[in-house]
């Protein structure tokens, strides 16, 4: 903690109540549903160690931004370079091309400390499962190593105004960045999520605790001090266990662990039972490999669940969490800690080690990104390669369709006046967006294109979605039902995952609850019920205007994403076949939409396309050379060309 810093063991015990809530919250064990958490309780206790430290040696006059920087990455640097090295062997015998890629532009951002805006831009509905990122949880160390950029150099330029001026700006800043932080929750949440910004007020609850304990006394009060450090541990275990991805975070919620947090650094001090049990020489020992620990959970847990295609058992799952503590204690152990001894250690290869980590590591980053469709690596050849390919979302999907936005979708097809054909859907309508051009443009027809990541096209529905401030789906479809009315068109198409409104996947997990009020409530007999009802009004509401509905349902959701697939074929691991779905599973998951439409087939024209993927065992994920998918989900261009005939006849229908 520095010279002349007191060292308080509960502080580490802390720590380590924020690091096993987060690696049991990976590895998916229920009763740690908001164990994510964790991490605001790392920014809350790293803002208030390095405040304590920073203006400690202010006050001292032998501040140096050099000295702190050699900290830092004699600190962090080290054992991330060791877990990253690891990493490397695994992704590129494990990683399918994308996700190698992928991969290697997260090992450039881990080294270029930017990797939370690296995740934020990768985020969102067509991104690939966040937990099968092995280097994903750097992001909160990118966030800590932006602030302590920003905040040494702050302090400096506003040292000599004095500490009551530098707490008015810093409660400036807290109360923007919070303000920020619950707005953005629900109008931008993965750039909320990731980025310094609407994650700097939880760095601040320390600091302010920092700059409190640096000019006052903890409570003098034992019972005084009793009760708000029992307040702030139930603070933090209460948003544990009730949290989950659901809550909008970070926001106003995220101040249950946060000031929880806050209130454990000023009241857990001697003579308190909270800080009798944070003292204890296990869960100190635990926090004081917290660091290693949070760094080696996630590699495990995600190259398991690639290697084992998400088949991961919760006894596999507890024993790579456990492994993530033996690797921890082995890396401060023989990393950590000869590290920190600057007799063995000097500056100058402390700040040669940290440049040179960051050149190779981008080296090689580079390296996987440009090697990762290696024929010598994956043995994929070009026809398989092109397979994979979706269709391009430029100014088609997800624009801006607010009441007077002019462009809120785009043209298929051939340049003409009128509108013959409307496509309406969620991304499983973008999916058919080159087999549609190309159809339209064989026929002459011109045919208009929108649509929103998990909106479902039915009026008067509300999806439970936080971004619908901005992708409000009621609003887009009362938009594209004016224009139905408007043109004088031939048909309206209809595409979407439908059973993803009301089970989910497979596991009956992920479903985008719908309702037929904004309020909600968004559950699943809720969302069968307003499923059914909007169907019918939708059904009712083009009949009036003369417009015949084309509904087309979904392809079969595969339990595995191609790449994956072919990808351990050519290894011999898996073939392509085994893992495709069994045609009773997707039947299974898809009946509540079916049995919905062929209620109602007399007043729509309704496309099964099962048939066009599944034989009577399996609905098979692609050919030998070529995948009908670019994810588990969703027809890649290649696939979408199974549907000819069915946009055809659509196209000619009378």
């Amino acid at each position: 903690m520095g010279v002349g810093i007191k060292y308080r063991a509960e502080v580490d015990g802390l720590r380590a109540l924020a690091v096993l809530p987060v690696i049991f919250f990976h590895a998916g064990f229920d009763w740690f549903s908001g164990g994510f958490i964790g991490v605001d309780v790392f920014f809350v206790i790293s803002g208030y160690l390095i405040t304590t430290i920073i203006i400690s040696e202010m006050d001292d006059n032998n501040f140096s931004l050099i000295h702190f920087y050699e900290r830092r990455a004699r600190r962090i640097l080290p054992a991330l370079f060791l877990v990253m090295t690891a990493c490397l062997f695994f992704a590129w015998a494990w990683l399918t091309p994308s996700e190698l890629k992928a991969f290697g532009h997260s090992l450039i951002a881990v080294s270029t400390f930017s990797s939370n805006i690296l995740f934020w831009l990768e985020s969102g509905y067509f991104d690939s499962a966040t937990e099968l990122k092995p280097l994903l949880h750097t992001w909160s160390l990118a966030v800590e190593e932006q602030y302590y950029i920003l905040f040494p150099i702050f302090l400096l330029l506003t040292w000599q105004l004095g500490i009551r001026w530098i707490v008015m700006l810093l409660v400036m800043l807290f109360v923007i960045s919070l303000g920020a932080a619950h707005w953005g929750a629900y109008t931008s949440p993965s750039a909320n999520f990731y980025l310094l910004p609407t994650r700097g007020w939880e760095l601040l609850v320390g600091v302010f605790a920092a700059l409190y304990l640096k000019y006052n006394a903890h409570p003098r009060s034992i019972g005084l001090n009793q009760a708000l450090s029992f307040l702030g541990f139930s603070m933090i275990v209460y948003a544990i266990i009730v949290f989950d991805e659901t809550t909008p975070f970070p926001s106003l919620y995220a101040l249950v662990p946060t000031i929880g947090t806050g209130l454990l650094i000023l009241s857990a001090v001697s003579g308190t039972i909270i800080q009798t049990i944070l003292s204890l020489k296990p869960i100190v020992g635990i926090g004081l490999i917290s660091y290693s620990a949070y760094l080696w959970h996630q590699p495990l847990l995600a190259f398991a669940k690639v290697r084992l295609l998400g088949e991961t058992s919760d006894s596999l799952l507890f024993a790579l969490c456990i492994a993530s503590l033996l690797l921890a204690w082995i890396s401060w152990q023989y990393v950590e800690k000869p590290f920190r001894n600057r007799s063995a250690v000097s500056r100058k290869f402390v700040f040669s080690f940290a440049l040179g980590g960051i050149l190779l590591f981008s080296a090689i980053g580079t390296g996987f990104i440009l090697g990762s469709n290696s024929k010598y690596r994956v043995g994929f050849n070009d026809k398989l390669l092109n397979s994979f390919q979706r269709p391009d979302l430029t100014n088609c999907f997800e624009t801006p369709f607010n009441h007077s936005a002019e462009q809120w979708g785009c043209n298929l097809g051939v340049k003409k006046n009128n509108i013959d054909f409307i496509l309406f859907g969620d991304s499983h309508a973008l999916s058919l967006k080159s087999v549609v051009e190309k159809q339209a443009k064989k026929l002459g027809l011109k045919i208009f294109f929108t649509g929103s990541s998990g909106c479902l096209p039915f009026l008067d529905i509300y999806p439970d979605r936080s971004d619908q401030n901005v992708n409000n789906c009621n609003l887009l479809n009362e938009r594209v039902y004016k224009l139905s009315k408007n043109e004088n068109i031939k048909g309206i198409i209809l595409s979407a995952r439908w059973s993803y409104y009301l089970l989910g996947d497979y596991k009956l997990e992920g479903a985008q609850f719908i309702s037929n009020r904004k309020e909600g409530p968004f559950s699943l007999n809720g969302s069968i019920d307003a499923f059914l009802i909007s169907f019918k009004t939708t059904i009712e509401k083009y009949k009036l205007i003369n417009v015949p509905i084309h509904l087309i349902s979904q392809p079969p959701h595969q339990k595995y994403h191609p790449e994956s697939a072919y990808f351990y074929e050519s290894k011999g691991i898996h073939s392509v076949d085994d893992l495709s779905v069994h045609r009773s599973e997707f039947q299974k998951l898809n009946e509540i939409p079916m049995k919905t439409f062929i209620t109602e087939q007399n007043d729509i024209n309704l496309y099964d396309i099962t048939d066009l993927f599944c034989d009577d065992l399996k609905c098979s994920i692609g050919e030998s050379e070529a995948s009908f998918y670019y994810d588990s989900d969703h027809l890649s261009n290649y696939g979408a060309l199974k549907l000819e005939d069915t946009i055809n006849s659509i196209f000619t229908f009378n």
